[in-house]
């Protein structure tokens, strides 16, 4: 897998929408390069984007754990609770190059009712699509509807659970050591994920 485009659209601590594209200079040539700025920069907002799209999940609200509900019944860990304060609506979006070699890109979206900053949040939508689409169009769905079976399509492209992909992709802070820590199957399966190397353990 190569991500190649991440886009968030009102996503905690980033108003409207913005694209950090890997396939465009600077970034295209760095090699390497560090994400930057003050607290509530919304640098973890493009990780929580990255993994929103793909898993509907994300390592920061994973370690919120179980706290008590807000007033209004709504959960603190619930991956809505990422939408940006007075706005109606917010998406985050992955284009990447999956383990078949093919283009793709993942959309996670939630809005409030009647498109009211004050409405109450409605359902995650999720959606697959083939080939890399502009920030927020609609192209050719792969899989849309049910949130499981996007889900499921989108893990077969990249070739990685959510689990795998925050231990050996996307380290959350304070959580370097969870490759280190994984047993040596756990490991070997990681590392074949990334590598394909797959077959050789069935030779």
């Amino acid at each position: 897998m190569k991500i190649e485009r991440i886009t968030v659209c009102n996503i905690a601590s980033l108003a409207g929408t913005h694209s950090v594209d890997f396939t465009k200079d600077p970034l295209r040539t760095a090699g390497l390069f560090s994400i930057g700025g003050a607290t509530g920069a919304g640098k973890s907002t493009l990780l929580d984007a990255l993994c929103l799209a793909l898993f509907d999940q994300t390592p920061r609200l994973n370690q919120v754990g179980r706290l008590a509900d807000l007033t209004n019944g709504e959960k603190q860990n619930d991956t809505r609770m990422l939408l940006r304060r007075n706005t109606a609506c917010g998406f985050a979006e992955v284009a990447f190059v999956g383990v078949d070699k093919q283009h793709w890109t993942a959309r996670w979206s939630v809005r409030r009712a009647h498109n009211r900053p004050d409405g109450n949040l409605q359902n995650v939508e999720m959606a697959l699509y083939r080939g890399h689409i502009a920030a927020g169009s609609q192209g050719t769905v792969e899989e849309g509807g049910r949130k499981t079976l996007v889900k499921e399509a989108i893990i077969e492209k990249i070739g990685l659970t959510f689990e795998q992909f925050t231990r050996a992709v996307l380290l959350a802070q304070n959580d370097f050591a969870t490759f280190l820590k994984a047993d040596d199957k756990q490991r070997a399966e990681i590392l074949q994920a990334l590598t394909g190397t797959e077959s050789f353990e069935a030779i």
